[in-house]
């Protein structure tokens, strides 16, 4: 069946869900808000191509029940018409204590797997579409009312405006912000400017692009003549993170058009020309597994970082150096 995104409290008791669309940040909110809190450590991430690789043990760790695992939150990433055979087997199995979450990113009215998701009565099907301005200005708002700190209509509007459209660019930039407001109480429109300011900050996206398509050359360069600070591993580590997202949603768009070169034509937001080869060969070295790793490996050292903020700049660039080896 389909329902909206809010409707979502009225069908929580169903077992299976497809999130499709391109709102990655809607996606990824709802799961930590409605989800996460009902299974806590019992979670289980999976992508389509990992299941179809050992199909037993996928069905094995999905059904088996032991005394240390009551309920279980199954999450299939990049999920395609390919799955729907094993979505109507599972469908039939016994998921009292079970939820499975597909996520998809566009799937066409003709996708198997989406009709049959919008025709069964015990499926559940999500859209997520993009956010327009005002939901992410109201996201924004409210980010600052929680943290009682005051904040301009302007610099809402500059926050929403660096976010290009997308809620997970604009939690990117709020988590930016949060990161630097620890034991502040206030915010200028300047020093929001400087933390949202990544695009033209050609340093740093040159470091981690460069540190992506494993230059090392180039990033002993950009490393040697840069004086990078404490608070600039904030914003470096933060540039990673948002950069291997950009990799998994350009690895997801190549298979829809089949092609690198219409994958970075069609991004959003659009790469710019200059970037367009580096960014070629960074697709071609980070397959999703690889980049989901990353991913898990960049949270790590963002808390190793604040951690240890007297040797943050060593932690970073000795993560830097191991991610442009090539034989990762």
């Amino acid at each position: 069946m389909i329902i909206k995104s809010y409707e979502l409290d009225k069908n929580i008791n169903s077992k299976i869900f497809l999130f499709h669309g391109i709102n990655e940040g809607q996606k990824e909110e709802i799961i930590e808000k409605k989800f996460k809190p009902l299974f806590g450590e019992n979670l289980f991430k999976y992508l389509e191509n990992e299941i179809f690789s050992d199909i037993d043990n996928f069905y094995n760790q999905v059904l088996s029940k032991s005394f240390f695992e009551k309920n279980k939150l199954i999450i299939i990433k990049d999920a395609s018409d390919k799955i729907k055979n094993e979505i109507e087997i599972l469908k039939e199995k016994n998921l009292d204590d079970i939820k499975i979450i597909l996520i998809s990113n566009i799937l066409d009215k003709k996708s198997k797997l989406r009709n049959l998701f919008e025709k069964e009565k015990d499926l559940v099907s999500i859209a997520f579409y993009s956010d327009n301005t005002q939901t992410l200005s109201a996201i924004t708002k409210t980010f600052f009312s929680k943290k009682n700190i005051p904040i301009s209509q302007e610099s809402i509007n500059l926050i929403v405006s660096r976010a290009n459209g997308d809620r997970k660019s604009l939690n990117n930039e709020l988590s930016k912000i949060e990161n630097f407001l620890t034991n502040k109480k206030k915010i200028t429109i300047e020093e929001i400017y400087i933390l949202t300011n990544l695009s033209e900050n050609y340093s740093i996206n040159e470091l981690v692009d460069n540190c992506l398509a494993k230059n090392k050359d180039k990033i002993l360069y950009i490393i040697n003549e840069n004086n990078f600070s404490f608070e600039d591993t904030i914003i470096i580590i933060r540039t990673f993170l948002i950069k291997a997202k950009r990799l998994i949603k350009l690895n997801q768009n190549m298979r829809i058009n089949k092609s690198i070169d219409q994958a970075i034509l069609n991004f959003k937001p659009p790469i710019f020309w200059k970037d367009k080869e580096l960014v070629k060969k960074q697709i071609k070295i980070w397959t999703l597994d690889k980049t989901y790793k990353l991913i898990d490996e960049i949270n790590k050292i963002e808390l190793n970082i604040k951690k240890n903020s007297i040797n943050s700049l060593k932690i970073l660039f000795d993560f830097i150096l191991a991610t442009s080896k090539t034989n990762n």
